[in-house]
């Protein structure tokens, strides 16, 4: 990876002295707070958090087996990538690239930063088309944004193929793994010492169960993670935020058990899926979800809202025609799912 992350970094920020909030001025302890102007009275929210979110990130670092230094923490991944788009690309110069069908908030936070989206489309087995994404690189190229497990694909994409694109390429490769906690595949944590322009967005919104939250992780050099802790808001994290966080990254054994039946259960639904006369395809998934090519999709979308069941439409995409992503459910929501199913008569 021929990276120089200054030069990618966009010219304004160069130089630019980091808002210092007033609880980033002094590391000693302290008794009396008369620094930030707060409601002195406690109320078990009175004071503002901490801005670095030391704790959290020392709770997260043992997670991951990386240095505290190696972690940003977003309000949310979208906070991270959005702070990636602000960190290096210029509005109405720079461009990114991804390759759909993938994750839509990566063309939607493109198009808030007024940042040029180039598309080397994933080919027909859902599989990373390196050829086309090194075609769609030019001189303005800052990021390129790849989804694995992706989504709303569910496939893992080919850790050789990615690792040979970070050798040849020059912008930025951006890994959006939200669902590795469900995958056999390791990921590119364990990369980062290797490649310095390779950015690890994972999140505790899915396997880890705190979606409502909003945390989400930034996997870096220390020289990125510094960057975009220096652009970030002040206090992005709320305190609440960051103590539950704390107690569930340390009730781990829960989490695992929810992981492996969230895994048993998603066999479960594939087998019964197609058993269905209607359902013409299920993908492969190292998600907790599964995408499922079925006849009428709309249709059979509609008539299960009307039951109370919500899936995720994704036949107006790229190479999902006629297709729903179902996300895996408590056992319970399983069975009703693929009872309504039965009951369609597909």
């Amino acid at each position: 990876m021929k990276n120089n992350i200054q030069k990618l970094l966009r010219n304004n920020l160069k130089n630019r002295s980091p808002y210092a909030s007033a609880r980033d001025e002094f590391t000693e302890p302290a008794e009396i707070w008369l620094d930030a102007n707060e409601n002195p009275f406690e109320t078990g929210m009175n004071r503002y958090p901490d801005p670095r979110q030391n704790k959290l990130k020392e709770a997260v670092a043992r997670v991951k087996q990386l240095p505290k230094n190696n972690v940003f923490i977003g309000n949310g991944s979208d906070e991270v990538l959005d702070l990636l788009f602000r960190a290096f690309c210029e509005p109405r110069i720079d461009n990114v690239i991804i390759s759909p069908p993938t994750f839509g908030i990566f063309e939607v936070l493109a198009e808030i930063n007024d940042v040029a989206i180039k598309k080397a489309p994933l080919n027909e087995d859902f599989s990373l088309n390196i050829e086309r994404v090194l075609q769609q690189i030019d001189e303005h190229t800052k990021m390129i944004i790849l989804c694995s497990p992706n989504n709303p694909t569910g496939n893992t994409l080919d850790e050789q193929a990615i690792e040979k694109l970070m050798e040849l390429a020059s912008p930025l490769v951006v890994i959006d793994e939200a669902y590795i906690d469900f995958s056999k595949s390791k990921g590119f944590v364990n990369k980062l010492d290797h490649y310095p322009g390779l950015v690890v967005v994972q999140t505790l919104s899915k396997a880890w169960g705190m979606a409502g939250l909003r945390l989400g992780l930034g996997l870096a050099s220390t020289e990125i993670v510094q960057i975009l802790d220096s652009i970030k808001p002040p206090y992005n994290i709320n305190s609440y935020s960051q103590l539950q966080a704390i107690k569930q990254i340390d009730n781990k054994i829960d989490t695992e058990q929810q992981i492996a039946s969230i895994l048993a259960e998603r066999e479960k639904i594939r087998k019964a899926l197609e058993q269905l006369p209607g359902v013409i395809k299920v993908f492969p998934s190292d998600t907790n979800f599964l995408l499922v090519e079925i006849k009428n999709a709309t249709q059979i979308y509609t008539a299960l809202l009307k039951k109370g069941i919500v899936l995720r439409n994704r036949s107006g995409i790229l190479n999902c025609k006629e297709c729903l992503r179902i996300t895996v459910g408590t056992p319970a929501e399983n069975d009703r799912l693929l009872k309504e199913l039965r009951n369609l008569k597909l």
